[in-house]
């Protein structure tokens, strides 16, 4: 039975229905002051740090143990910032025990597709660069930024980099053409997103690329080698078959791949988790997912 908290945001999200469509830089400035509706939790600005041609936040600073998480916020690639998803991406890195450096990665239509890949790629190059060894770091990335942190491990497996300890995706957007049967089947049922925004989205990102690219839309790419992936998704999602069809190219891979349903949750119902135990539930289970996959690292 989900928690009496649901109810509350299920009203909070419809008042705010209006922030879903519309020119993209009004939508991103809506995003960045959301949280502030958490801003009991007094989450200041990290240290910032220059990768390439974009930039990071390291919202819970470097440990001397190296056990470090790579977040990549989501936003459908031309929304959402390290600010953000403060909140959210500050509470995994404390369930998993780790440093979180989040991206801020370049954003459509300034910097369409590959942008987005080429930076979480060189995020995690800076981290080797520093010294981390690759069994110390784990990915973990929500809608747009789950896919890409898939994306990013196909780019760094091609070149031969060693990878990462294992990555978690909150609620994938793996299928940039938005094919799958949940876009109708939960139509009336999802509260968040909107399939023909979504679709506005993905044109932006891709400029004309195939949304089929697998490093755009990671359900049809061949993920081989991946290390194990967690997959969180809600019941009620439009997204819930990307997030079954990234189990399925996983499964036919050989990569070890935990699906995760949530019963009644929407979208990154994680982003939520000051005010809803769901939320907290999911993060302390990706939390300790990440965790266990550090520690084998090290074995």
């Amino acid at each position: 039975m989900a928690s009496s908290e649901l109810e509350l945001v299920r009203e909070l999200i419809g008042l705010n229905w209006h922030t879903r469509n519309g020119d993209v830089e009004p939508r991103r400035v809506a995003y960045d002051r959301a949280q502030e509706a958490f801003g009991h939790l007094g989450l200041p600005p990290g240290e910032t740090v220059v990768i390439g041609d974009c930039s990071a936040e390291w919202v819970r600073p470097a440990q001397e143990d190296g056990r470090t998480l790579l977040y990549l916020h989501g936003g459908s690639y031309a929304l959402g910032s390290p600010q953000s998803h403060r909140h959210l991406s500050s509470a995994l890195g404390a369930a998993a025990g780790a440093a979180v450096l989040a991206l801020h990665y370049r954003r459509p239509p300034e910097s369409p597709f590959p942008a987005a890949v080429e930076d979480a790629v060189a995020a995690y190059r800076m981290l080797r660069e520093r010294g981390l060894p690759p069994g110390r770091i784990t990915f973990a990335g929500d809608s747009a930024g789950a896919g890409l942190a898939v994306a990013a491990l196909q780019v760094l497996r091609d070149a031969g980099d060693p990878l990462p300890a294992a990555a978690v995706c909150i609620s994938p957007w793996a299928d940039l053409a938005c094919e799958g049967a949940s876009h109708v089947t939960r139509k009336e049922r999802e509260i968040l997103l909107d399939t023909e925004d979504l679709l506005r989205m993905a044109g932006r990102y891709l400029a004309g690329t195939d949304p089929r690219n697998p490093l755009a839309s990671p359900a049809h790419g061949d993920l081989t080698g991946l290390p194990p992936l967690l997959i969180q998704v809600g019941s009620e999602e439009v997204l819930y078959d990307d997030a079954r069809a990234l189990e399925q190219a996983a499964l036919k891979a050989g990569v070890p791949v935990t699906f995760d349903e949530w019963p009644e949750m929407f979208h990154v119902w994680h982003w939520y988790h000051p005010v809803l135990p769901e939320g907290r539930a999911a993060v302390e289970t990706a939390g300790v997912f990440l965790r266990r996959a550090t520690e084998e690292g090290e074995r």
